[in-house]
């Protein structure tokens, strides 16, 4: 009989409840914050967990350090997910941004599956591998040698093989765990609303001569592809109350949660309406400053609503905003 010891934490079904007084389950070096807060866990909570093994295999680093467990889970339950370009310069861009989906603090923002983010890391083993001759690679460091040792050199490897590491180890798991409540029944997939397809129309800029902003390019927000992006101006003193990237719904919904994926620092709202050119109404409240993946809680006050806009403003000292993913759900 196999028996799983060890993924984040493993439970025994002779042990009722997740955790037992005395008895230390795992580490907390890879603990998904709904695991770490005692809530109840599903399938993308693995997704979490392996979303921090492939941190760790990129960087060399767990996602947190602490001095002892408590330490580590609540920095898993409280701080950002801390990005593998920050250490690793020459990451893909892609393959950063499906490690923080795959960490995302709320569950409802990760992948859907794990066989999801296998497919994602697939695209991104492709792009690597057709990257030629440009030999990507990482640094590890090597392992604290004992006294009467020296210490070993630290090895290069290639992106590649990390990732191939990775989907086998997706592979192994089995596409995921069927993690079981206390009486053995699965328990079901967390979910806070449905998935709603967005369509990038065109921007939304009422304070420039043409009223628009690289409207065409809109489509790149919502094309699945985290290589490509919709952009404004580049601006060297940004004066305007804002500009915004319009985006429309298969027919008029009341969404919950706008989720933007981006690479630059600026603040955004969330607006809504029915008609592309405007009116616009703040569904999103207080203005949010915007990193890597904001989530935006959307409350449109029971209406429903054709076009949502993430109307931005960047610093006074100008700058760019890309936006290269938006995503949404009910």
């Amino acid at each position: 009989m196999a028996k799983v010891t060890h993924f984040c934490i493993a439970r025994s079904h002779d042990v009722q409840g997740v955790t037992q007084t005395g008895t230390v389950l795992g580490t907390s070096d890879y603990i998904a914050p709904e695991q770490a807060r005692g809530s109840k866990v599903d399938p993308k909570t693995d997704i979490y967990s392996l979303g921090a093994v492939l941190y760790e295999l990129l960087t060399g680093e767990v996602p947190f350090k602490g001095d002892n467990f408590v330490a580590v889970a609540m920095r898993h339950v409280n701080e950002p997910v801390p990005s593998v370009l920050e250490r690793r310069p020459d990451c893909p861009l892609r393959l950063d941004l499906a490690i923080q989906r795959a960490m995302a603090k709320d569950p409802a923002d990760r992948f859907e599956s794990m066989d999801d983010f296998v497919a994602e890391l697939e695209v991104c083993l492709a792009e690597v591998d057709g990257r030629g001759g440009e030999g990507a690679t990482m640094i590890v460091p090597a392992r604290r040698a004992r006294r009467a040792r020296p210490v070993r050199a630290p090895r290069r490897i290639p992106f590649g093989p990390l990732l191939l590491v990775a989907l086998m180890v997706a592979a192994i798991v089995g596409g995921y765990f069927v993690l079981r409540d206390d009486d053995g029944g699965v328990l079901p997939h967390a979910s806070s609303g449905k998935a709603v397809k967005l369509a990038g129309t065109g921007s939304y800029d009422p304070f420039s001569p043409d009223h628009e902003e690289h409207s065409g390019e809109a489509g790149a927000a919502t094309d699945g592809n985290a290589a490509t992006a919709w952009k404004t101006e580049e601006y060297q003193d940004f004066t305007k109350d804002g500009v915004g990237l319009v985006l429309r719904t298969a027919r008029p919904v009341a969404l919950s949660r706008v989720t933007v994926v981006s690479d630059a620092s600026f603040e955004a709202q969330i607006h809504a309406g029915n008609s592309p050119s405007g009116e616009f109404v703040d569904v999103s409240g207080d203005w949010r400053q915007v990193g890597r993946r904001t989530s935006f809680k959307i409350d449109t006050g029971g209406k429903d609503f054709s076009y949502y806009v993430v109307w931005l403003r960047l610093p006074r000292g100008g700058g760019q905003a890309h936006i290269y993913e938006v995503t949404a759900r009910t």
